[in-house]
């Protein structure tokens, strides 16, 4: 394989690897659930308050992301705590922020 097909593979699998999160980010429910957890992990109960949507809706979206690799949860005895796994997506949900909510 030449050097400039080994380059358009790489280019080709980065695109697709790009696109699968930005599909992901695309969903304004599971984006504002994102938002929530870039200061830091939260509880089912405390992303529901902070994005205003119900349990199953959450639980969904949270199921979601989980098998996109975005999120990840740990049970701290009772309570399971959803935080970002996905390094990638906290400097672009900042970006994100930057660019559509600014500061008035």
């Amino acid at each position: 394989m030449h050097n400039s097909e080994q380059l358009l593979d790489h280019m080709d699998a980065a695109a697709k690897e790009a696109a699968d999160v930005l599909k992901a980010l695309s969903n304004p429910g599971r984006l504002r659930i994102l938002c929530a957890l870039v200061p830091g992990p939260l509880t089912v109960t405390e992303i529901e308050t902070a994005v205003g949507a119900s349990q199953s809706y959450v639980s969904g979206q949270l199921l979601k992301l989980r098998g996109e690799g975005l999120v990840s949860c740990e049970r701290d005895g009772r309570a399971m705590y959803y935080e970002l796994s996905d390094p990638r997506v906290r400097p672009l949900l900042e970006k994100v922020y930057e660019l559509f909510c600014p500061a008035d």
